[in-house]
């Protein structure tokens, strides 16, 4: 049975969250109260199974929760985003007999924060080479030491599970491990200071020979692409739940397209509102087909990775095209909705004024439109040719 969105963020919570917002983006300051409130509803652990205090959720429930949350406070659901990165990761391991992040779910259920520590600036390749260094450790352990950027929940997280390139064997290979926040070897810069999602505090992190014990070495990998489910864990997760938050986006910024057209009234036509307008009635069912467009697309995506659907080859592509479409489509929803709302969403403070700056985060999220038109036409089409 389907998880019920509203009854885990029931309006009042939601509510709250949202009244939050414009504080959190005006100080730029980190979403503490929501993220306190969303661990007492147990958000946090919406991948842990049920008998383990958690949500029994699979990838098609959390991405109605974070199209939910999204519409309340995009920053939030983004960040939030990357624990549930993992967590699904670590469920959709689970799901298909392979165990190796047990151990995710576990202390996820203990109520320990996860952090999404991968990004590297200049590294293209992204989950298929590092330029942070790996160094095994007598114990079978790693030490990590490198840059990685935008790693959300900066001031929160309590694990962080991230990589590098281990080039002391005779040939290198990317280690994927988990780290602890109260181990020496890190430091995050403050130094996020950024046009929107300014509450989600994605500050660089500094890895200083921070270690990941043998028990949180998950994976030794060849560089380059490969078809290990971790890697296709990660970028399945990832990819299908940034389309969430910002399919969210896109249903605010309609909703607010909606409400300013009933408020707004024509000078000209005696007074009558806007939504009498046939041109405004126009542009607003314009918006609102782009929105029912990606809906089903995300739906189907998140349930045939429930049920471990094959899509062969077409799964990068398939992935690749729905977070590109979705951040497309969230970026017109919204440029839409503040002609729609009139030259009071201009103004600082307004939401669509905030919406307008914080959409325009997925233009930098893997993967790019470089990459994923890349990718989808190497499906279609073979590599390119040398």
């Amino acid at each position: 049975m389907a998880l019920d969105p509203a009854a885990v963020l029931a309006d009042g919570l939601l509510e709250e969250i949202r009244s939050r917002a414009p504080g959190y983006d005006e100080r730029n300051e980190f979403f503490q109260e929501d993220l306190d409130a969303l661990v007492a509803a147990a958000y946090l652990k919406a991948f842990v199974p049920e008998g383990e205090g958690g949500l029994g959720a699979g990838v098609a429930d959390v991405v109605r929760l974070q199209r939910r949350l999204a519409q309340a406070a995009p920053a939030t659901a983004l960040a939030v985003n990357m624990h549930l990165v993992w967590t699904g990761v670590a469920k959709m391991l689970a799901d298909r007999g392979d165990a190796s992040l047990a151990f995710v779910l576990d202390e996820a259920a203990a109520g320990e924060v996860f952090a999404f520590g991968v990004s590297e600036a200049g590294n293209d390749a992204v989950l298929f080479d590092s330029v942070t260094e790996a160094v095994p450790q007598p114990d079978g352990g790693y030490s990590f030491t490198g840059t990685k950027v935008f790693t959300s929940l900066a001031p929160a997280w309590t694990r962080m599970g991230t990589f590098g390139k281990d080039t002391t064997g005779e040939e290198p290979a990317l280690v994927w491990g988990f780290i602890r926040r109260d181990r020496p070897g890190w430091r995050h810069l403050d130094d996020w200071n950024t046009l929107g999602m300014r509450a989600s505090q994605s500050r660089t992190t500094v890895l200083e020979g921070a270690v990941a014990p043998s028990d949180r070495i998950v994976r030794r990998l060849p560089v380059g692409p490969h078809p290990d489910l971790l890697v296709f864990g990660i970028f399945a997760v990832f990819e299908t739940l940034l389309a969430a938050v910002y399919t969210g986006i896109a249903e605010r910024a309609l909703d607010l397209a909606v409400e300013a057209a009933h408020r707004r009234r024509s000078h000209r036509s005696g007074g009558r509102p806007y939504s009498q307008d046939p041109d405004i009635r126009w542009q607003i069912a314009e918006l609102a087909m782009a929105v029912d467009a990606i809906v089903p697309q995300l739906d189907a995506v998140a349930a045939d990775l429930d049920a471990g659907a094959d899509r062969g080859s077409a799964w990068f592509r398939h992935l690749s095209g729905l977070k590109h479409r979705a951040t497309q489509t969230a970026k017109a929803v919204v440029d839409g909705a503040m002609r729609v709302g009139g030259g009071g969403g201009y103004f600082r403070g307004h939401e669509l004024e905030r919406l307008y700056r914080d959409v325009l985060a997925g233009l930098y999220h893997p993967s790019d439109p470089e990459s994923a038109h890349s990718t989808v036409a190497t499906n279609l089409l073979g590599p390119l040719e040398d």
